[in-house]
């Protein structure tokens, strides 16, 4: 009775196209569509119900990590629909299952609107490319569409690494070699070490969780590969900062130069619901590492990114702020949805009244970033002089 129930909620949430299900004890089951959670029209949930679901989907590996560390995560295929990641967990002493649809086709570059400038990136020979976010923002959705276009259009060996594997990736014109944590490999950093004797091209790594990790993608971008990775920050200038602050203070130096050397971009995305009808939208930040840039990095000077950012447009640079306005700008987006997602709310907030009293410029947008760029360095040019004036 179970499988058919399970079967009768996955079949609801591929046809409705919904991004996840909920199953929790006290209420029915919830699907989140176009970003908002809706709750179906069924029976409220049982311990008994949720334990009979969770046993019906997952795998006897699964049960027992469950049991012993009261959670685990794991993927599988339904049928040729589509694929779900799953994270089982215990709330309140009964089991709870939170699913995510991994859609069985892979998007272009255009449909998901990334920057025209990614596609050149990908046939780079090496570097880091970080893709970032908060949890359920489509960095998946966004690895999977750059590495099936390397995957058809170049003759590469892409190694993968994920916590599950989500999309599936068929041999085409590259080799691709999927290993999912916990079945093919024990960790992100041990699977990173053993990969570099592999003979890789491209290697992804499904999260940078730990120092560990994260030194060992950077030392493979930095032996000649090419390292798609993805980290849970939001903006280019915090993305870098989390890794640099990741290390102890007598790495961090040396960090920073490795970095600017091998750090190739930053798309930072959140997914916006859109306005009067279904499905979502992506609003990206994106940060090319120019000469300029990899200087900022190596001298510490990373709080004057965003400015970099802003008069970086003619390499396709942008703010997710000013990104975000010009979705809002344009309808396609809510103020609220806008303010909600956007790195400096009140900014946005006054560029709405002013757009309220019919003064809104172009959605060139938000100065603060730069002043506030030019404050700081003020400050720190100015520190030596006061020390001398002490002394």
């Amino acid at each position: 009775m179970a499988t058919v129930h399970i079967d009768r909620l996955l079949e609801t949430c591929i046809r409705v196209d919904a991004s996840d299900i909920h199953l929790h004890v006290g209420r029915p089951p919830v699907l989140r569509m176009s970003g908002r959670l809706r709750s179906l029209e069924t029976k409220v949930l049982e311990p008994d119900d949720t334990m009979a679901l969770m046993k019906s989907i997952t795998p006897e590996r699964n049960q027992q990590e469950f049991q012993e560390e009261g959670g685990t995560d794991f993927g599988f295929a339904f049928g040729e629909k589509g694929r779900f990641r799953v994270s089982v967990f215990r709330a309140k002493g009964n089991v709870s299952i939170a699913l995510r649809l991994i859609p069985s086709r892979i998007m272009s570059f255009e449909e998901i609107g990334l920057p025209p400038i990614v596609k050149p990136l990908c046939r780079r020979p090496r570097g880091l490319f970080l893709v970032t976010g908060p949890t359920g923002s489509g960095k998946t959705t966004t690895l999977a569409t750059m590495l099936d276009y390397i995957n058809r259009n170049f003759d590469r060996h892409i190694i993968s690494v994920e916590d599950p594997i989500e999309y599936y990736h068929p041999h085409r014109m590259s080799i691709f070699t999927q290993r999912e944590v916990g079945v093919d490999v024990p960790s992100f950093s041990e699977a990173l070490r053993r990969s570099l004797r592999q003979d890789p091209d491209v290697i992804l790594v499904g999260e940078m969780r730990d120092l560990e990790t994260m030194e060992a993608a950077i030392r493979a971008a930095e032996t000649g590969h090419l390292v798609f990775a993805t980290l849970h920050t939001t903006g280019a200038q915090g993305t870098i900062n989390r890794i640099i602050d990741a290390f102890p203070v007598a790495q961090q130096e040396q960090i920073r130069v490795q970095l600017s050397v091998t750090l190739l971009a930053v798309l930072s995305q959140v997914l916006c619901p859109k306005t009067g009808t279904s499905g979502r939208i992506a609003a990206y930040e994106f940060l090319l590492t120019t000469p300029a840039i990899c200087n900022l990095i190596r001298e510490n000077k990373t709080y004057r990114i965003d400015s970099s950012i802003q008069t970086g447009k003619k390499y396709g640079m942008q703010l997710l702020d000013e990104h975000l306005w010009r979705l809002y700008d344009s309808g396609i987006i809510s103020g609220d949805e806008g303010l909600e997602k956007a790195r400096f709310p009140a900014e946005f907030q006054s560029k709405m009244d002013e757009k309220a009293r019919g003064q809104a410029g172009p959605a060139g947008m938000l100065a603060k970033p730069d002043q506030l760029a030019k404050e700081l360095d003020q400050e720190k040019q100015s520190e030596p002089d006061d020390k001398k004036k002490k002394k």
